[in-house]
Parts: structure tokens; sequence; C-alpha cells
């Protein structure tokens, strides 16, 4: 009797943090989907419920077309090509090669960083006239003029997913050379005694055993690339044009240098609901691979 008292009076403990949850989480997302149906400007109390008006404006406008693009283009990129670079450097960094702690480290610096100093840093390298990449151009005598990569409409975003990548590459690799470590050595060298090489090895035995590290890593970078902030902020503030707008750009973008705050808030509701969909989904799929692996 005693132990089952106990164990109700457990979940006193935790009602502190429920409250917090509640005021922190909970009810700023309620008031977000109250704001949508609003004229509210983030200002004045002063404002009108026009019910979905925001959201027929958003889906008759071009704002919501062009950062949805933008949103999903910089998260295809990143999920692909991040852990294809990560699982690259796992492989090649748990083999036997001499100082491989050392370039361990070295792979790991650039996640220690703040978005906002790795931001200004490649804004440094990608500078038109006295960038790195245009000063080691002209020292090897190549014609740099034109080159503009975060002020070019058909580069800017990609230039930019290229440092949310290289600021990511380190956790990537980490979560699958802790996979890695979990791969039994004597299936490799059974393996090996059946004839396989080092494709087949890779392809049958270390991939499957690491669906749970590609299952982690997939879905952090699906959720980072769905709400791409940071850099089109630091780097292009969105441009040019609209060239790097995402969607929680956008809606930074209307809700405080527009003051269209029942807009933005619409818009959130949508990004909310698209990132919700996407990672449940993947999820949910990978999971099941997971399972059958």
């Amino acid at each position: 009797m005693n132990s089952t008292v106990m164990k109700k009076s457990m979940y006193l403990f935790a009602i502190p943090a429920l409250i917090f949850y509640i005021i922190l989480w909970i009810f700023p997302i309620l008031r977000l989907f109250q704001y949508s149906i609003t004229d509210y400007n983030g200002f004045s109390q002063d404002y009108s419920y026009i019910g979905f008006n925001n959201f027929k404006d958003l889906l008759n406008g071009d704002v919501l077309g062009v950062s949805l693009k933008n949103t999903l283009l910089y998260t295809l990129i990143t999920v692909v090509f991040g852990n294809l670079i990560g699982l690259a450097l796992a492989l090649l960094l748990n083999m036997k090669i001499r100082g491989k702690g050392i370039y361990r480290s070295l792979a790991y610096i650039p996640t220690l960083f703040s978005a906002i100093v790795v931001g200004f840093l490649w804004s440094y390298v990608y500078m038109p006239d006295y960038g790195l990449i245009s000063t080691f151009l002209d020292k090897i005598g190549i014609n740099n003029d034109n080159l503009n990569f975060l002020g070019n409409y058909s580069s800017a975003l990609y230039a930019i997913i290229l440092v949310e990548i290289w600021k990511n590459i380190g956790t990537t690799m980490i979560v699958f050379l802790a996979g890695l470590q979990t791969v039994p050595n004597d299936l490799l060298e059974a393996g090996k005694m059946d004839g396989c090489g080092p494709w087949r090895l890779l392809q049958h035995v270390k991939i499957p055993l690491l669906a749970t590290a590609i299952t982690i890593n997939v879905t952090l970078s699906l959720i980072n690339g769905l709400k791409a902030f940071d850099f089109p902020f630091i780097m292009t503030n969105g441009g040019p044009g609209t060239a790097t707008n995402t969607l929680i750009f956008s809606i930074y973008k209307m809700a405080f240098t527009e003051q269209l705050f029942g807009k933005a808030s619409a818009l959130g509701v949508i990004s909310f609901a698209v990132i919700i969909v996407i990672t449940a989904v993947f999820v949910v799929r990978m999971n099941k691979r997971e399972v059958s692996a």
C-alpha cells in the first residue's frame, strides 16, 4: 500500500514542469492560431477578427510559394549531401589511420561555433573582391570579376546551403561514428571470409546496422532544414530579391519588418503544419526501415 501511495505522489513532481510546458509552449501556440485569423499588427491590442483572409492572401500571393520552394530545396540538399558527406567522413575516420583523433576533432570544430559567427565568417569568405575565394582565384590567375556568390540570384541559396552543411557536418559524422562502433567485428570478418569486398560489406552489413544512426541524422537534418532562418538572415537578409527567403525568415519579415503580425501568424500555422507532416512521414518511414533492417 505504501508503494502505491509513493507511485501516485510521484506525479506531483511533474506538475511544475507541466505548468511551465503549458505556459511556454502550449499557450503561445494557441495564441498563434488566434492571431492568424486577426489583423493584429503586433503592437495595438485593438485588432479585429477577419476569418481566413490571411490564409487566402497567402495562398493567392507569391510569398508562400517562393518561401516554401526555397525551404524544401534547402532541406532536400542539406539532408542528402549533409548525410552522405557525414557518412563518408565517418567511414574514413573509422579506419586505422594515423592521427584520426585529430582529424575527428577538426571535423567537429565548426559545430562548436554559433550560427552568427559562422555566418559572418562565411560572408567574408564569399566577399566579391577581397574574400578568401576571390583572393585565391586571383592568386592562381583565374578571372573573378563577376564572382558574387551571395549577391547572385541563382547562387545565393546554394552558397548558404553549403554553409549549413559545413556547420553541421561534425554532428552528423559523430552520430555515424557512434553507430559504426556498434557493428560487430566478427560479422565483418565473416563477411570477408565469404568473399565480400569493402563495398558489399558497406552495402549489406554496415548500412543496415546504421539504421538507427541514419534515422537520427536524417531527422535532425530535416528539422534544421525546415526551420532554416539563421544563415538567410545573417548572410543575405533574405536577398537578393526573394532568393533566400525561407518560411521562417518570411514569418520574421512579415511580423517585425512589415508589422503584419496576423498574416505572419497565418504563415506560422501553415509552416507548423508543413514541418509536422513532413517530419512525421519521414520518421515513420525511417522507423519502419529501421525495424525491417
